[in-house]
């Protein structure tokens, strides 16, 4: 690929609100932001994360897993109608992956007794760096993993290590 995925031209607006595959692999227009929409996408994850968070452990685990696997439809229907892999837009990966960073703040997993906001601000920036940096195996992952399982499948990796690190780091603290 000679071209880098900032360089893939944005898909026009109302196309993206108008197909309920790109409304929601778009994370409900969040992956239009003019920079770092996987950033934008990730705020998205807060209020799923509220909608979600009353749920207990074991729930809060199967509901980010069924939202997982939708994911993968979703990603991969939108990739299919754009006809481009894993489009920079497409943040319903960053919305899962931050939600499985946040399981560590579902009483019941041992995770960090902080402030709700202080360990939903630590999940953004943990889940964040990991999805950024992408260290091994999440950049292997992400490289060779196609379809909607490859759009996904980083991100969720990049949650769980994020969600070791915040856990490890509520251990510390």
């Amino acid at each position: 690929m000679t071209s880098s995925k900032k360089d893939m031209p944005r898909p026009p607006a109302r196309l993206v609100m108008t197909t309920p595959e790109h409304l929601l692999a778009f994370g409900f227009g969040a992956g239009l932001a003019p920079f770092e929409p996987g950033t934008f996408g990730t705020l998205v994850g807060i209020p799923f994360f509220f909608a979600l968070a009353w749920l207990p452990l074991e729930a809060y685990l199967i509901a980010v897993g069924l939202l997982f696997v939708f994911g993968c439809w979703v990603c991969g229907a939108s990739s299919r109608l754009l006809q481009v892999h894993d489009y920079p837009g497409f943040v319903f990966d960053e919305i899962v992956g931050y939600l499985v960073t946040c399981a560590v703040l579902i009483p019941g997993l041992g995770g960090p007794d902080w402030h709700r906001a202080l360990g939903l601000l630590a999940a953004f920036v943990l889940f964040r760096l990991f999805d950024i940096l992408k260290p091994w195996p999440i950049r292997l992952l992400d490289r060779h993993v196609h379809g909607g399982l490859g759009i996904m499948i980083d991100d969720a990796v990049a949650g769980a290590a994020a969600a070791v690190a915040l856990w490890g780091l509520g251990r510390i603290i």
